[in-house]
């Protein structure tokens, strides 16, 4: 060796140590470390509460949610994922035109889908043209998830004798029943699973999104779910016959436990049926429910974050609905953009490089166990009252979701809760955006709700008045003090009114035009005194009805709207005074 390499030779690299701990050189922090930590932080604001933890925990679609999470919160035994890999891309195809059907059913699978979820019936292809809208798809290659509703018996038939090779025939009696209010024909679902045992078809799907859309919480979904899944089982059904439905909402972390969840349930229950284990095929559609007329583009962000918890909790199909879905049949764009969420995540993002991404975080693994631990108390609960099909007959399952429902409906209302877009940050000037009409679903059992129906239909109410007089709704901001004393509660007023189509006017006090609205909201720092006079100079300029914004002090006004008022309710009622046509 020259001199000269000697100089350049690399040193020797160090012995790997046996264990590579992150953090290792510093002390581990105790929970009474944490605690202790939090407890001087919440002092400076009042008496610490004895319980930092509860302090601090939310309450998330009825679970309790700790702010701290560590191993210990890990489960003893955790079921994980099976899929490897991407998940298939599911394009869900309903033009009730079967040629149009094919053409849109070809074109989403040369985009990278890889099935199709095919509705048939009453909102969807004719029976009699499913052979159309199967025209020219490789049916040895692409799976097909037949949705035929009452009707999956003819269905099951054109569907196999269009050449279906793969996917499922989609027979579930107990999702017509929630959806219609009657059930058909069990015998032949049950039949129809004895004729696919075998085939390398399904015959049954477990369809939990009619729960879903009448207001289920996540529990509850699961709970109502897996309860027809048994009632299919104790009909003879092998579980291989079997696929399962679910939502996929904007709620990351809730959808990736329920996912993780639904698989640990399904497990617990072939265990006490003393059934061979089966894994449970899972289809993740993101949520009709979280869908909007207004703002729509906004849908193509709750789509993404939905489709990637679907991923993440592993899902076996992904099914992302077009941004559109809400104002009828999806155009071209839509449906290229709802295929291509799932290749940017797959393909790009690498989402699906991992088996189960989630696994290991403390916090999801406390999630996914609090959630089965719920949903198992739900289905005991059911099926203690004699099981879903039952609960659906006499109305119990219907008075549960309206529970549910009207819960979630009043967090909207006093915005805990939002619809972005719509009852928060709404954009007035959007050009609307028009759709063919698509064909009703079936109706007549439970409802199928949209969170933001009620403020959508508030913008239309607007958006007539603005058609019709060529002015917005508008109600009269008038401040006292300096601006830095009231700006931000004038920008409260704002943002509330906002979403019923209402602008709002600001003058100062000292400029008071001789003619106001009707509605006039009052905006001045807390310290500012009640003024009669003011009020009384209002209301003889126009004013019927006088607001304040802040909390009551015995000003001589109509209401008060604050943070965490009903400001649904303050909407219809200003929009009534306005003058505003129904």
């Amino acid at each position: 060796m020259s001199e000269t390499d000697a100089k350049v030779a690399p040193p020797e690299e160090p012995p790997l140590p046996d264990a590579l701990v992150l953090g290792g050189a510093f002390p581990a922090a105790t929970r009474e470390q944490w605690r202790a930590e939090v407890a001087k932080v919440l002092a400076k604001r009042g008496p610490a509460p004895d319980d930092v933890e509860d302090a601090l925990s939310t309450d998330v679609a009825g679970l309790r949610v700790r702010p701290l999470h560590t191993a210990a919160d890990a489960p003893a035994s955790a079921l994980r994922p099976t899929r490897a890999g991407g998940w298939d891309v599911r394009a869900r195809q309903a033009h009730p035109d079967p040629r149009t059907a094919a053409a849109q059913a070809l074109e989403d699978l040369e985009g990278g889908a890889g099935s199709l979820w095919l509705v048939v019936g009453e909102g969807g292809v004719p029976v009699d043209g499913i052979a159309a809208a199967l025209e020219g798809v490789l049916l040895d290659l692409a799976a097909v998830a037949v949705d035929a509703g009452a009707l999956f018996a003819v269905a099951a038939d054109a569907a196999l004798a269009a050449g279906v090779q793969r996917g499922t025939l989609g027979a579930d009696p107990v999702a017509v029943l929630a959806r219609t209010g009657a059930l058909p024909d069990e015998a032949a679902a049950y039949a129809l699973a004895a004729r696919c045992a075998g085939t390398g078809v399904r015959a049954m799907t477990v369809d939990a999104l009619p729960f879903h859309e009448a207001g289920a919480t996540a529990a509850q979904e699961l709970a109502l779910s897996l309860s027809a899944a048994v009632h299919y089982l104790r009909a003879g059904v092998a579980p291989d016959q079997l696929e399962f439905r679910f939502a996929a909402t904007a709620d990351q972390f809730l959808t990736i436990a329920g996912l993780r969840a639904a698989r640990r349930l399904w497990a617990r229950v072939l265990e006490a049926s003393g059934l061979p284990d089966a894994p449970q095929v899972q289809h993740a559609v993101t949520s009709w429910s979280m869908t909007t007329t207004r703002d729509p583009y906004v849908s193509v962000l709750r789509g993404t974050t939905a489709c990637f918890a679907a991923g993440v909790g592993g899902a076996d199909s992904v099914t992302v609905l077009p941004f559109d879905a809400a104002l009828g049949q999806p155009d071209a764009l839509a449906r290229r953009i709802a295929r291509n969420t799932s290749a940017l995540l797959v393909e790009e993002s690498h989402v699906a490089a991992v088996t189960d991404p989630a696994g290991g975080s403390w916090y999801v693994e406390r999630l996914t166990d609090d959630l089965a631990q719920a949903a198992w108390a739900a289905f005991q609960d059911v099926e203690r009252a004699g099981g879903v099909v039952a609960g659906l007959q006499d109305g119990s399952v219907a008075a549960l979701l309206e529970a549910s429902r009207t819960a979630q409906l009043e967090r909207l209302a006093h915005r805990t809760a939002a619809v972005t877009g719509v009852s928060e940050f709404p954009f007035l000037d959007e050009k609307p955006v028009v759709r063919e009409p698509a064909p009703a679903l079936p109706g007549g059992g439970l409802p199928r709700v949209r969170w933001a129906e009620r403020h959508e239909a508030l913008r239309d109410r607007a958006d007539r008045h603005l058609a019709a007089t060529g002015r917005r709704p508008t109600v009269l901001a008038v401040t006292t003090g300096a601006v830095r004393t009231h700006v931000a509660r004038l920008d409260y007023v704002r943002n509330l009114l906002a979403p019923g189509g209402v602008v709002v006017d600001a003058v100062d006090r000292d400029d008071l035009p001789a003619q106001v609205p009707p509605v006039v909201v009052l905006v001045a720092a807390d310290d500012v005194a009640p003024d009669e006079a003011l009020v009384e100079a209002l209301r003889s300029r126009g004013a019927t009805r006088v607001l304040r914004a802040g909390k009551g002090r015995d000003w001589p006004v109509d209401g008060y709207v604050f943070v965490g008022c009903d400001a649904l309710a303050v909407l219809q009622q200003t929009a009534d005074d306005l003058g505003v046509a129904p």
